[in-house]
């Protein structure tokens, strides 16, 4: 495997405007490029826009959604790889020939669809399906991943992953900076990001605390670290419909160290090297060797009905 170089992007999408959120895709994946990046990933619903997709109906969400590969925005991300020479990442609303609903997640280079994963946990719409399996594909020798969202925070997903061979998993969010039943959750008030120039520090500090970045590190390199795997988390900055959402897109070491975290509060991108050594240096691929699945296969597959309560929420001001 050679030696890769990686970009993870945020940006402030808007809400059911696919000409825009792929404007900004594609400038940022042609500066990406012009560095030297041989990938960029983006966010869930980079493509489409996400919060304000629970508001929608069926027919608006039919409406919304594309055929995979056929749709105009894969053609679209296509045309950006090819040419620039890079390969792309980016997320939207699926539709299939039945007229079933998915939240897709995509890789396109410049010869078309690489791999395409749907939403093991989708919950933004009760029109949306669940999908049914994993995703792993190879680009430039590396095995890589995806998972999405609230599927990383089931920790099986991650780990079967891992399993099936990713060295790399591309984890695209939309998330941080909503209520929840841990200590410090709640939304940001979106006066804070209309201020963000004059009063850059209060909204740093919301972004960083316990709504925001103090909850990411609780859990996120603990996924690079226990699998061993690289881990490119992407993520939107500003406003996704009503919610304000707060980037820190990263890319994570099997080591769990944070080689490069966007900081800035604009539509931006960082770089990292990804290097094949680590993956057999750091400590979750002895951990891996180490297992013992004869003593908890039948535990961890034992019959199970899955819940998943979903809370629409609205912000509020605090």
């Amino acid at each position: 495997m050679i030696n890769l170089k990686i970009a993870t992007a945020q940006f402030e999408n808007k809400s059911g405007d696919k000409a825009y959120n792929l404007s900004v895709i594609e400038r940022l994946s042609k500066e990406a490029a012009a560095k030297g990046s041989h990938i960029i990933a983006f966010h869930e619903c980079s493509i489409t826009g996400y919060t304000f997709a629970r508001q929608l109906s069926r027919e608006q969400m039919l409406e919304i959604a594309e055929i995979i590969p056929g749709g105009e925005s894969i053609q679209r991300l296509q045309k950006i790889a090819s040419e620039n020479n890079i390969t792309l990442l980016a997320g939207l609303f699926e539709k299939d020939e039945h007229d079933n609903l998915f939240k897709a997640y995509v890789c396109v280079d410049k010869n078309g669809l690489v791999a395409k994963y749907r939403k093991l946990h989708p919950f933004i719409n009760p029109h949306l399906t669940a999908g049914e399996q994993y995703c792993v594909f190879e680009i430039h020798g590396w095995k890589f991943g995806i998972l999405i969202c609230y599927d990383n925070n089931i920790i099986e997903n991650v780990r079967a992953t891992k399993l099936l061979g990713a060295d790399v998993i591309f984890m695209p969010h939309v998330t941080m900076c909503t209520p929840s039943s841990r200590p410090g959750a709640g939304f940001v008030d979106p006066i804070l990001w209309e201020n963000r120039e004059t009063d850059p520090t209060s909204l740093r500090l919301e972004f960083d605390g316990m709504k925001g970045r103090d909850w990411l590190m609780k859990w996120l390199p603990s996924r690079a670290y226990d699998n061993g795997v690289y881990v490119v988390f992407s993520n939107p900055i500003g406003m996704d419909d009503d919610q304000l959402k707060n980037g820190c897109s990263m890319i994570i070491d099997p080591f769990g160290d944070i080689l490069s975290e966007c900081r800035s509060f604009e539509d931006s991108f960082v770089t990292a090297i990804i290097h094949p050594e680590k993956l057999t240096q750091a400590g979750g691929y002895r951990y891996i060797k180490a297992r013992r699945p004869d003593l908890y296969k039948d535990i961890i597959g034992q019959d199970h009905h899955s819940e998943q309560k979903v809370v629409w929420l609205t912000p509020q001001k605090e």
